[in-house]
């Protein structure tokens, strides 16, 4: 399929009304129905204004983030028409690629209860 790499760059701390850029992103995203998103939490980055962002010991708040989509070129217009409305602050990249799935296994359902031991808690 034919489509593009949507990818928005953030910060733990950014905020968009209550919530933070990230979970918006998020909720909207399940919202129109797109599936498969990744956040990536980053040790350092410097921003488009050309401030060190960085996650530190004691303080993550500033920690960069990405939110990378795999989605149609439909679905790329329609989240970022959203942004454009709800006057998000963030900065995005969006680069054509092609994207699918391979092979027939489908993946058993993940237990809701997870342990550090790899065992289900529940």
């Amino acid at each position: 399929m034919q489509g593009y790499q949507l990818t928005f760059y953030t910060e733990q701390n950014r905020k968009h009304g209550h919530q933070t850029v990230c979970e918006w992103l998020l909720h909207e995203v399940r919202q129109l129905g797109i599936q498969g998103a990744t956040v990536i939490n980053c040790a350092e980055g410097i921003g488009h204004a050309g401030v060190h962002h960085a996650a530190h010991m004691f303080k993550l708040a500033d920690q960069p983030l990405q939110i990378i989509l795999a989605v149609t070129e439909e679905e790329a217009e329609r989240l970022l028409d959203l942004v454009r409305a709800e006057n998000v602050h963030v900065f995005y990249v969006r680069f054509p690629i092609e994207f699918g799935q391979i092979g027939d296994d489908v993946p058993r359902k993940p237990s809701k209860h997870f342990s550090l031991f790899g065992k289900s808690a529940g």
